[in-house]
């Protein structure tokens, strides 16, 4: 384990696990959609991957880059988009795909930014809320 490492919450197996269950969900209720999953850089991009893999779909994959936290430990509230979406979403599904569940203010400025831009649907997807 690396010394930065207090403790591990899950193993590999246990996550391994979790990608797949969320996959298998994905599947079923976008089955004949071809979402598009939406990764919140960074820390989204192993956790995107693996759950595409998981999934046994067509879809397409974006990116946006965003914060709020600029240089600090704390979110300032305000979100600021650093690299935006390359393709229209205008009456498609949205994926978002984001690592570690925060204070939520990120997500939520994503959902109504998105719905703004005509997406059909958004599901929120993240693996785990932020640890105490």
């Amino acid at each position: 384990m690396h010394k930065d490492v207090k403790e591990v919450l899950f193993s590999a197996d246990d996550l391994r696990l979790m990608v797949n269950r969320i996959g298998s969900q994905i599947t079923k209720d976008y089955e004949g959609k071809n979402p598009i999953f939406l990764g919140v850089l960074k820390g989204s991009f192993v956790f995107i991957a693996d759950l595409m893999r998981a999934c046994q779909l067509k879809s397409d994959i974006e990116f946006i880059a965003v914060s709020s936290y600029a240089n600090a430990t704390e979110s300032s509230g305000r979100v600021n988009i650093k690299y935006d979406l390359q393709q229209d979403i205008t009456g498609r599904h949205l994926v978002i795909v984001e690592d570690i569940l925060d204070s939520g203010n990120t997500l939520a400025f994503l959902k109504k930014y998105f719905e703004a831009k005509g997406a059909a649907s958004i599901t929120i997807v993240t693996l785990l809320d932020k640890p105490a």
